[in-house]
């Protein structure tokens, strides 16, 4: 056996042994609490993640498949190169903070098969996490396709779960699934099948022991199809997975396929207490950088939306001219007009509404429909995105009507083709100065830093899912609470949080506090909240004040106490102020210490549910190191300091 450790690696520049020799290396995260350990026997590559000592993930996997070349069996290690530090700053208007510091140690290993074809995999650790990825560039095979990719995650006996489930594709309301838009399965024991052959979404999380993690994926190009977890995990061991063949646009590729260098997405794990995993930006920190785009249309902000309680017939002038004048009087930024909106409305008085919006300083976002021949949705405006030469002429007149930003629906999936797609208009509208907001769709998976004109993505079984069935109002409650710690953890959501007032049919099962809650605790470039001018007018007028006031994006966050699916609490600042908002998907009270020490000596205020339902209370709150705070079933807060 040769044994390899990195300082004989920083002594040496590469390892050179035989193929079926048992070899491994170390790699340690800046602050050595974090070790991945690669290890090369018996033609296979795998690799193992500790932190102090403590497993986190047991040997996994490693390897790729593509068409004339196995890259998983009768590897020969190479090198290793000697480990570098990599560093990285970089500046977020969308997120949980606005500048971010990125470090860790990379090392590559290199390595062939028994053809003589080479592959590397690039492995980074930092203080929260581990990243790796695979780069061909084997002059042999110009067409890189690949067939599979066979990374595996290996959970320790005893991991537990919090994981949703992939919709298969072609499935529900006009065949419009996979949106990533099902409820969580919680707490389950790692290597629970999924309910269906799709398996699950990225980001998904598990414990074990006293470590937390959550794997995920980062980089998405639009040259590699999007993945997620296989449904069979026997024995706690999940592996990578496909889509479906379904899931890709028209007539175009499911997997990647490259000519010259294949690179594949970051793999993501971020690991540690659950507060290093929920403040961690690893998701982002592993995202290609910013293309350019005008920092003064970089403008994220709160936004009014008629469609969320009152549906397909509020999308005529009259009612958006009255969510335009709602909009300025919350001194919030956009009104999003959803829809059929070139039927109900049309594109000339579309541009009067732009117009009336402009002299109160609201700016107008439209609605389209992606989608060509791969669902049944008749919503429109249709079909008018599909090229490169449609999106130029449509994303031109639209700006020309005084148009900020698009909302842009119903996706196929995740196939590498979709991936282009997403891309391809990303691109199109930051040339033409728009912001963007996906819905039925794919996670974000770190575009948000990439493309500074996308504000939010759907991703997520959201608010409107609430006004469909009581079902889901009544689960509501849990699955708030886990999106801080799963789907939100590193991209904007548009959840489309927040009602005070009535749900025609529907019994809300949350409270004033907890609605109120959401509106900080939730990741959003643009917040379009749900509730309608009447449903606002019931809320007291410090309730107004505070959301007139309330900062568009944050300079810091940082999780103060939470369970997933349980109950969640985060503060995060804005200038000299900080807001923790906090929320109890539970069915009993919580009384919670919580420590505010961080804050300094501030003094502030805490809004909260008062004693009678849809009632609100407020007293002022000093931080400390205990701060008691009361919250009741399905109940929330938000403390201003």
């Amino acid at each position: 056996m040769v044994k390899t450790t990195i300082a004989a690696a920083l002594s040496a520049a590469a390892i050179i042994a035989p193929a079926h020799a048992a070899q491994s290396t170390a790699l340690r995260s800046p602050d050595k609490h974090v070790a991945v350990t690669v290890r090369a026997e018996d033609g296979k590559l795998t690799y193992a993640i500790a932190r102090d000592g403590k497993p986190v993930l047991l040997a996994s996997d490693l390897g790729l498949q593509l068409a004339g070349a196995d890259l998983r069996n009768d590897l020969t290690l190479l090198a290793a190169s000697a480990p570098r530090v990599v560093e990285d700053r970089y500046q977020m208007a969308v997120g949980k903070k606005r500048d971010i510091t990125y470090r860790a140690n990379e090392q590559t290993y290199s390595l062939q098969n028994a053809k003589q074809q080479k592959i590397d995999i690039v492995f980074r650790v930092s203080n929260d996490g581990v990243a790796f990825r695979y780069v061909v560039a084997e002059p042999s095979l110009p067409l890189k396709k690949l067939v599979q990719e066979y990374t595996s995650f290996a959970l320790p006996t005893g991991a537990k779960a919090w994981l949703q489930p992939m919709a298969v594709a072609q499935t529900g309301w006009s065949n419009t699934n996979p949106s990533y838009e099902e409820h969580y399965q919680m707490e389950i024991p790692a290597g629970t099948k999924a309910p269906t052959d799709a398996g699950w979404v990225f980001p998904a999380l598990f414990k074990t022991g006293a470590n937390w993690l959550a794997i995920s994926e980062a980089n998405m190009d639009g040259t590699w199809q999007a993945s997620r977890l296989a449904a069979d995990s026997t024995g706690g061991k999940y592996s990578i997975d496909n889509p479906m063949p379904a899931e890709v646009y028209t007539n175009g590729g499911l997997m990647a396929e490259v000519e010259g260098t294949l690179t594949s997405p970051w793999r993501v794990i971020v690991l540690g207490p659950l507060a290093t995993v929920t403040n961690s930006t690893l998701g982002t920190d592993l995202a290609a950088p910013a293309v350019a785009f005008d920092a003064a249309r970089v403008k994220p902000g709160h936004a009014s939306w008629s469609w969320a309680i009152l549906k397909d017939d509020s999308i005529v002038y009259d009612v958006q001219k009255k969510f335009i004048d709602y909009a300025a009087d919350m001194h919030w930024d956009y009104t999003l007009i959803d829809v059929n909106w070139d039927r109900n409305i049309g594109y000339d008085k579309i541009k009067e509404l732009a117009d009336y919006a402009a002299t109160k300083n609201v700016g107008l976002i439209l609605w389209y429909n992606s989608s060509g021949a791969w669902n049944k949705t008749e919503y429109s405006p249709k079909g008018q995105l599909l090229t490169r030469e449609q999106r130029v002429k449509e994303f031109k007149r639209v700006r020309e009507l005084g148009v900020k930003g698009l909302k842009i629906d119903f996706f196929a999936g995740d196939g590498q083709s979709m991936i282009a797609y997403y891309n391809d208009i990303l691109r199109d509208a930051a040339d033409a100065g728009l912001l963007v907001n996906f819905h039925g769709s794919t996670l974000p998976r770190g575009w948000a830093r990439t493309w500074p004109n996308l504000m939010t993505m759907e991703a997520i079984r959201g608010f409107e899912f609430t006004t469909f069935e009581q079902k889901d109002q009544d689960l509501m409650p849990s699955h708030a609470a886990m999106l801080p710690f799963t789907r939100n953890l590193f991209d904007p959501m548009d959840f489309t949080p927040m009602v005070f007032g009535d749900i025609p049919n529907i019994k809300r099962a949350s409270s004033n506090g907890f609605e109120l809650a959401t509106s900080v605790l939730y990741l959003s470039g643009i917040q379009h909240f749900a509730d309608t001018p009447e449903g606002m007018a019931t809320a007291p007028a410090y309730v107004k004040q505070f959301l007139q006031n309330l900062p568009r994006s944050w300079d810091d966050s940082r999780l103060v106490d939470g369970y997933p699916g349980k109950y969640a609490v985060i503060a995060r600042r804005a200038g000299d102020t900080w807001y923790i908002a906090g929320i109890n998907g539970t069915d009993q009270g919580k009384t919670l210490m919580l420590d505010l020490s961080f804050v300094g000596k501030k003094q502030g205020v805490i809004f909260t549910d008062g004693d009678q339902p849809r009632s609100f209370s407020q007293r002022s709150i000093a931080a400390g190191k205990k701060v008691a705070v009361i919250v009741k079933p399905h109940g929330g807060f938000v403390i201003q300091l």
